[in-house]
Formats: structure tokens, sequence, C-alpha cells
């Protein structure tokens, strides 16, 4: 009987003091990058103009500038009549999707200019569908809808 109780009692140490026995797992699993920054992109969204740029500040830049510019050049195709003189920024708030398609998210103008240039909106509007195809922002990889506030100053004299 002393025996059998010693055999018990080494069977109970070997059994708990084996790590192959573990009823607890212990895999190892590797850390997954899955914080991911979406207020920023790795590549600005770019025109042809500005590809041979390598910087990301200044391709942003070029970006910025040569769109300016073409919204600058539809606007001046149009003669604009006013009663007073306007000096005033309007903000347009622009969507510049997956596949490098720009969209007017929102015009925001004082009310002044509402009323002094009641059609500046469609011509914004169709300023902004006239502007070329462009490459999407990337981020990892993958085109991304981005956006753009684009500031434009109005000057006009009576």
């Amino acid at each position: 009987m002393l025996l059998r109780v010693f055999y018990v009692l080494c069977l109970m140490i070997l059994i708990t003091s084996c790590d192959k026995f573990s009823f607890t797992k212990k895999t190892q699993r590797q850390p997954i990058d899955t914080i991911v920054d979406f207020s920023s992109v790795d590549t600005y969204p770019s025109l042809k103009i500005c590809d041979s740029l390598i910087e990301k500040n200044r391709k942003a830049t070029c970006f910025r500038n040569t769109i300016h510019e073409k919204i600058a050049e539809e606007l001046l195709q149009y003669k604009f009549i006013i009663k007073d003189s306007i000096d005033e920024v309007v903000y347009v708030g622009l969507i510049i999707n997956s596949k490098g398609k720009f969209l007017v998210d929102s015009i925001k103008s004082s009310e002044k200019i509402k009323k002094e240039l009641p059609k500046l909106d469609s011509l914004l509007k169709l300023s902004v569908e006239n502007l070329p195809k462009i490459y999407p922002a990337i981020k990892r990889g993958i085109p991304v809808t981005t956006k753009y506030q684009l500031p434009i100053r109005i000057q006009l004299n009576e």
C-alpha cells in the first residue's frame, strides 16, 4: 500500500512539473501592425507635372499651386459685374477620390459674395469638374480618398 502511494505521489509530481503537460496555451504570436494613422498619407495626390519631384513636401506644394492656377484660369474666362469692390476668400472643400477624380464637398463664402456673385458656386463647381484627372493619394500602397480645403481669393473692383 505504501508503494502505491509512493508511485501516485511520484506520478503527480512528474505530471505537474512537466511543461509539456501544461494546460495553458503558450503560443508566441507576432505583433500585428494594426495602428494606422488616417490623418496622413504616404504619398500626396499628384499631377503629371509634379511627378518628377521626389520630396514629399515639394510634391504637395506643386500640387496645391497647380490646382490654384488651373481654377484661376477657369474663373478668369468669365466676366463678373459687381456693385461694390470685393476682396474676400472663398473656401472650396474638395474630395479627391481613389480613382483620381475631383468632387466638390462644400463651398463656404460670405453673404456679400453670395449677394454680389450668385453664380460663383456653380462656376466653381464647373471649374473643379474641368480639372484634369490626377494620381490619387497613396496609403500603404493603396489609393485612398482625401479631402482638401482650397482657399480662393476673390478680388474684384467696381
